[in-house]
Formats: structure tokens, C-alpha cells, sequence
């Protein structure tokens, strides 16, 4: 598991590309051992994906009788949920280069978006930590969302630029496999599984 330096070095790079500075992909392992050990910001991530569980939780058990309470099976289906969050996005990626023939691409887009979850993960827990311990914010929290939803894209989009050279096409066809199809199955999988929050 990659080190809190390393991941600060990795974390470096997707700052630069953000910034639209090339020097980024110097930070960044490309290598078929660079993809592999990209997926080590799962476990990076933890600490506010618990923090997002906690937030589902209680939004759950507001549909639910007072006396209610949830165990293991909720918090196995809230990370069956996850982990797609982390692969659907990714296999979407992949169709898209397939279909535009820029396969070589696909290594920079896996790095690239996997550590780019890291921050947002933990930008995204923190605003959901309002709700957590401040219930009555949670109108405000839905409007800092909706605004850290269209940040994402954008950072997103400008990382993208980075990896494709600044192919609109392909960056707009990207943005969209990553953010949408996701969106929808674990919109799908929440009702699925009987998660859903109130």
C-alpha cells in the first residue's frame, strides 16, 4: 500500500494537471504497476466513505420505526455499492477509448481518476459530516453538494484535457462515461438492494 509521501507525490501530479500543467504526468506511475497500485486509493478514501455510510445510516433509519436498527447486511450492500463506484465508471472509460480507438489511454484515465477520487472523497465526507453532526444544515449541505458535483466535473474535465492532449471529443465522451452511467447504476443499485435513504 502506497505510503502517505508517495500518495502526496501522486496527489502532486493530479494537481498540476488540474492546473493544466503537463509536469503532472511526471508524478504519476503509468505503468501496468502504476494502474494496480492506483487502486490502493480505495483504501485512502476509507475514512470518509465511513463518514458517507454514517450520513446513509440515519437517512435510512428516518424511513424506518424508531426502534430500528441496521447490521452487517446494510453495511456489505453499501460497499457492494461502492466498489461499483470505483469499476462502473472505469469500464465505461474503457468502451469509450475502445470505440475512439485510443486504448493507449486507458492506463492515464485509471490513474488519473483514481486519485482524483482521494481529495474528493474526503471533500465530499466533510460535507457530509454537516449532516452528521448538524441535522438542521442539511438544506445547505444539498446546495454545497449540488455546487461540489459541478467542481467535480470541471477538475475532472481539465484532468481529462491533460490525458487526451485537448481532444474535446474525447474529454466530453469521457466526462459523461465517468459521471452519468455511474450516477444511474448506484441509483439503480440503492433501490435494488433496499438502501435507499429517506
Amino acid at each position: 500500500m502506497p505510503g502517505f509521501r508517495e500518495v502526496q507525490y501522486y496527489l502532486a501530479g493530479i494537481w498540476l494537471l488540474i492546473k493544466l500543467d503537463p509536469r503532472g504526468f511526471r508524478f504519476l506511475d503509468l505503468s501496468d504497476r502504476g494502474v494496480n497500485r492506483s487502486f490502493w486509493a480505495i483504501l485512502w478514501c476509507l475514512p470518509p466513505t465511513g463518514i458517507s455510510w454514517l450520513t446513509l445510516r440515519n437517512g435510512y433509519l428516518r424511513s424506518m420505526p424508531p426502534e430500528a436498527d441496521v447490521g452487517y447486511p446494510f453495511y456489505f450492500r453499501l460497499g457492494l455499492v461502492e466498489l461499483s463506484n470505483w469499476i462502473v465508471p472505469l469500464i465505461f472509460a474503457g468502451l469509450v477509448l475502445l470505440a475512439l480507438r485510443m486504448g493507449e489511454r486507458f492506463a492515464p484515465v485509471v490513474v488519473g481518476v483514481n486519485w482524483l477520487n482521494v481529495p474528493l472523497a474526503y471533500i465530499n465526507g466533510l460535507l457530509l459530516s454537516l449532516v452528521f453532526f448538524l441535522p438542521g444544515s442539511i438544506d445547505i449541505v444539498r446546495l454545497l453538494l449540488l455546487v461540489f458535483v459541478l467542481a467535480q466535473i470541471f477538475v475532472l474535465a481539465r484532468v481529462l484535457r491533460m490525458i487526451c492532449h485537448g481532444h474535446l471529443l474525447m474529454v466530453s465522451a469521457l466526462t459523461l462515461a465517468l459521471m452519468v452511467p455511474p450516477m444511474m447504476v448506484s441509483d439503480y443499485l440503492f433501490n435494488f438492494l433496499g438502501i435507499s435513504p429517506a
